[in-house]
């Protein structure tokens, strides 16, 4: 890496710390666009690497997608448009998915309807397996089998596809077999577990069947069993797990899924006071060859982040409520009312965070004046056509760096989180087309996506109800 890269890398990590630790809002910041295009042009395929020690704490390691397995068409391998254009394909299936889960389909009013001890692992992404964003692995069953699962915190049922399997998609690891697990226990149909289950049912009036359907039309259907997971040195016994025998969509590459969700029956909810309802993660940045992290319990809670209070809805009870006030752009507040942002009573509208989508989703009327505002402060900039759900792009090629704006959000209470400029202009191939990385939705619902939380520590304080940025950076 050059002087100056490391110089604008520097810069750039000292402008989110102090935007985050001590309220000091620069009104712009360096994108490095010769740095950030290399990113997109390096493939480096993930080994099956087993969880790492992170300062004292087992922590799993997490990768973004596109780092788990070559795709099947090599010609993709390389080539950063077509990945972008299959991420933005599956984000908008699962935009769609969330807003089919709320009450009202996310509508907003004046909207129209949107048809044990701290243990943890890095955190991959998957992005060109055709499922969740970003991977763990962990091990499933005695002895503990590895396995890529999918985190998503807007899940609350941990499962993984299981012999025999009547129908199944394509894994890296051969499919778990309960067979060869000693711990492996069919949970019975009157089970208080099997009651917490949403379209349960009893598979030869013996074992809890579940089913879970995903609104993009994958699913997993299966029999409900108690499982000891492997995390690190960590061993976690009777886990409430799905046994997927029919399972189809868009999870190829994973075993399955991993719940972070805030309903009971999520591994953290499963947990409980083991952990204290406490996880942490870091996503790491695309186009590195770095992992991030996933952490769980107490002792993860990192001192000097900016905490943000949770909010619950009772009708959504799995997904990340915050509470969000307004946006910035260049250091200024962008004229939005708060209403925009507002969870009501009945449960609609609010503002999720998610790890299962990309681009951060806002209402149009929040939307508008937001990319307006970015709009008017990037007149330097030329501009170029839009791209898949981006209406503001530029061309950047033949730059080393460029000075944009800042883009801050500005949370319930006073703090605000200022990210940095590789989180919201991003290469859409890798000629040195870049778009503002958000978009509008015609639903009332505001998502903050992993594009916008990558980089940044993230915890999640489940017993006081709090969310926390930073301090650190990964």
């Amino acid at each position: 890496m050059s002087l100056v890269a490391i110089l604008v890398t520097i810069l750039q990590l000292a402008l989110c710390s102090i935007a985050i630790a001590t309220n000091s809002f620069p009104d712009f910041q360096l994108l490095n666009v010769n740095e950030t295009l290399t990113g997109t042009k390096m493939f480096m395929p993930l080994g099956l690497s087993e969880t790492d020690d992170h300062r004292g704490k087992w922590s799993l390691k997490l990768v973004h997608r596109d780092k788990l397995l070559p795709p099947i068409d090599s010609s993709t391998l390389h080539n950063h448009g077509r990945r972008f254009h299959a991420r933005m394909q599956r984000d908008v299936k699962r935009v769609a998915s969330l807003l089919r889960r709320l009450p009202g389909k996310g509508t907003h009013d004046g909207d129209a309807a949107y048809q044990v001890n701290d243990f943890g692992s890095d955190v991959v992404s998957g992005m060109d397996q055709g499922s969740g964003e970003y991977f763990v692995r962990i091990g499933v069953g005695s002895p503990p089998r590895s396995q890529y699962m999918v985190i998503d915190s807007g899940s609350d049922i941990v499962w993984v596809q299981c012999q025999p399997c009547n129908q199944c998609y394509r894994q890296s690891d051969p499919v778990f077999d309960p067979a060869n697990s000693a711990s492996f226990s069919g949970v019975s149909c009157g089970s208080s577990v099997c009651d917490r289950i949403d379209n349960s049912g009893c598979n030869a009036g013996r074992y809890c069947r579940y089913e879970v359907m995903y609104g993009d039309g994958s699913y997993t259907k299966g029999t409900l069993a108690l499982e000891t997971l492997t995390f690190g040195r960590t061993v976690v016994k009777n886990v409430a797990i799905g046994c997927g025998h029919v399972n189809r969509g868009m999870f190829i590459g994973a075993a399955g899924l991993l719940g972070l969700g805030g309903g009971s029956m999520s591994l953290v909810g499963q947990l409980g006071g083991q952990t204290g309802g406490a996880f942490s993660y870091c996503l790491v940045s695309r186009g590195t060859d770095a992992s991030g992290s996933l952490v769980f319990g107490r002792g993860t809670m990192p001192v000097g982040a900016t905490w943000v209070p949770l909010l619950r809805n009772p009708r959504a009870p799995s997904f990340y409520y915050v509470g969000l006030s307004g946006l910035g752009v260049g250091g200024v507040r962008v004229p939005i009312s708060e209403d925009v942002f507002r969870l009501t009573e009945l449960g609609y509208g609010g503002v999720v965070m998610d790890t299962g989508t990309a681009v951060t989703r806002l209402p149009s009327s929040a939307y508008n004046p937001f990319r307006d505002a970015f709009i008017t402060q990037t007149t330097n900039l030329p501009r170029a056509s839009k791209v898949s759900i981006f209406d503001t792009c530029y061309n950047l090629s033949g730059f080393v760096s460029v000075r944009v704006p800042t883009v801050s959000f500005y949370f319930s209470g006073g703090p605000v989180l200022t990210l940095p400029a590789r989180n919201f202009l991003i290469p859409v191939d890798n000629m040195g087309t870049f778009c503002f990385a958000f978009a509008p939705s015609g639903s009332g619902l505001s998502i903050i996506g992993n594009i916008q939380q990558e980089g940044i520590q993230i915890s999640f304080d489940g017993a006081n109800g709090f969310v926390g940025f930073g301090p650190n950076v990964c």
